[in-house]
């Protein structure tokens, strides 16, 4: 039987190949043995990697205090920079996060560890405001270009990209992302985490500055690590903005995916990190037009879902509740952040809705104007929208629909053509029915339900026959439910699909739970005998 050292090396072997199932196992069996600070350490990176965030975070604040007993303060020290990253990202929980940032300072200044000033510096940067933070990732830089340590070096390129774009100095932020993502998805510096890092970095950026398509390219880009290793947006913080990205590139059936993992492993997070995921997922509700289940997924969280709540309003025809949620969350905020913007094109719909057309073109103008000083197209889009809907403008209502489209974000370039299609439908009837059309096919293929009955009722008023062919999407697996629908088919367990797909068992959990409501089926026996008639009718299908 191997002896601890050897579970020790096997399970550093493992965590250096990616395979975090055999790296848990190995750890787990060393500390069968002995618990070591090396064990506990190694176990709770495995454990971060399958998702098991809160007993990751156990396992490596044992292994700080082991080696801070053992007087081991360079071990310790970045042990508490990764607990540090993980109660921000993963908790939402500032007050931990600064103790433990504060705590490995103490040790890098009192022990003189210069290896790790670098990376203390690229976590102070994290916790200040942009300006400052451009300076403190710039100067950790400095310190890996004289080190050689790549990964930190491809890090602090990345935050200082973040810094810029939160400084609106977008063009130059985003240049210095793209570098650290192509860095690190190359396997230039080793380290795993720094493609989290630099991974979460990209997707925050990009959700900022609605580069949304930029996003969605590096997804791509990073499909072939996700499949070896695992999502790359790891921190719930990342994942919730990865749904949100999602959301609006039009993948919606992998964005249920990430935000349902989202919101169920925010359960026991800081409150707002939980919120945003809740609020995220409702938005896609909203969108695919489950008003009621939008409505009752805020419940509680009103302020933090303040445009959902006023969406929801107006989908209800309460135009009044709209303006006041609108107004209410707009009070105080900038007009150049992106969710201002999405406020104020709902505050100036609720106007419109409520026969103050003026005020509502106006808020739109506000919009373009905002947008264009600022450079940001989104901004632009809405204000063109809500004045093309407000002035009845084809010419606006155009420029709506091809800035949505540029930015690809085909759901609200969908509903900027609705808009055109019912202006235009009394004066130039063949561009409603095309415009129609178009809309009609989007939202039936992303899901949006209410308004592909919006789109189709259009065109019967035009005399054109349509009927809808899109089935709910409340019924339709994402392809990680599938897999795991056939696996219960095969009759494995829960713990046995987590192992066969490297998923954990929290997560497991999650996607059986959501195949049973999406299916209407009540317990796991009658998801097993679904999936096995499944497989016999595809097989009575195939040619014999």
């Amino acid at each position: 039987m191997p002896d601890e050292t050897e579970w020790l090396d096997e399970g550093e072997r493992a965590l250096r190949a990616g395979d975090w199932i055999v790296a848990r196992d190995a750890f787990q069996e060393a500390l069968g043995q002995a618990e070591t600070p090396e064990a506990l350490n190694g176990l709770g990176e495995a454990l971060w990697w399958l998702g098991a965030t809160q007993d990751s975070i156990a396992a490596r604040e044992r292994a700080y205090a082991a080696f801070r007993h053992r007087r081991n303060p360079a071990e310790a020290a970045g042990v508490a920079l990764g607990l540090c990253v993980h109660y921000r990202a993963n908790m939402g929980n500032a007050a931990a996060s600064a103790g433990w940032l504060a705590r490995a300072e103490r040790l890098v200044d009192e022990f003189g560890l210069e290896d790790l000033r670098g990376w203390l510096l690229l976590m102070q940067s994290e916790e200040v405001d942009p300006v400052s933070s451009e300076a403190l990732a710039r100067q950790a830089g400095g310190l890996a270009s004289g080190s050689g340590d790549l990964d930190l070096e491809l890090c602090a390129i990345s935050q200082v990209g973040s810094a810029l774009v939160s400084q609106g100095r977008v063009s130059e932020g985003l240049r210095l992302l793209d570098e650290a993502m192509a860095g690190s998805l190359g396997g230039e510096g080793g380290r795993f985490d720094a493609i989290v890092f630099t991974s979460c970095n990209m997707i925050g950026s990009c959700a900022r500055s609605a580069e949304f398509r930029r996003a969605v390219e590096w997804i791509r880009a990073a499909d072939r690590f996700t499949k070896q290793y695992g999502c790359p947006f790891l921190f719930t913080y990342c994942r919730t903005l990865y749904g949100g990205v999602l959301l609006a590139s039009g993948d919606w059936i992998q964005a249920e995916e990430e935000l349902q993992i989202a919101v169920a492993e925010s359960r026991r997070s800081q409150a707002a990190i939980h919120a945003d995921a809740i609020a995220t997922l409702a938005s896609l509700r909203l969108a695919q037009g489950r008003v009621d289940e939008a409505e009752r997924m805020i419940q509680g969280i009103e302020e933090q879902a303040a445009a959902v709540l006023a969406g929801v309003h107006l989908a209800q025809g309460r135009a009044a509740a709209a303006a006041v949620a609108a107004s209410r969350a707009l009070d105080g905020a900038r007009a150049d952040q992106l969710d201002t913007a999405l406020l104020m094109e709902l505050l100036g719909e609720a106007e419109l809705a409520q026969g103050d057309a003026p005020t509502s073109a106006a808020r739109g103008r506000e919009l373009i104007e905002v947008g264009s000083a600022l450079d940001c197209p989104i901004i632009q889009a809405r204000g063109e929208r809500l004045v093309g809907h407000a002035d009845a403008s084809l010419k606006h209502l155009g420029m709506a629909v091809s800035e949505f489209s540029q930015l690809g974000m085909p759901y609200e370039a969908a509903r900027a053509r609705l808009m055109l299609a019912e202006v235009a439908r009394s004066i130039e009837p063949e561009v409603a029915e095309a415009e129609a059309r178009t809309a009609l096919s989007t939202c039936e293929g992303l899901g949006a339900g209410r308004d592909a009955d919006t789109a189709a009722a259009l065109l019967r008023d035009l005399g054109v026959k349509a009927s809808r062919a899109w089935a709910k999407s409340g019924g339709v697996l994402t392809k990680r439910e599938s897999e795991v629908l056939a696996l219960l088919g095969q009759g494995l367990s829960n713990p046995e699909i987590a192992q066969r797909l490297y998923l954990s068992r929290k997560t497991v959990e999650h996607h059986v739970a959501s195949i049973l409501t999406k299916l209407g089926l009540r317990n796991r026996t009658e998801a097993a005998a679904f999936a096995v008639r499944q497989v016999e009718r595809t097989d009575a299908a195939e040619p014999q």
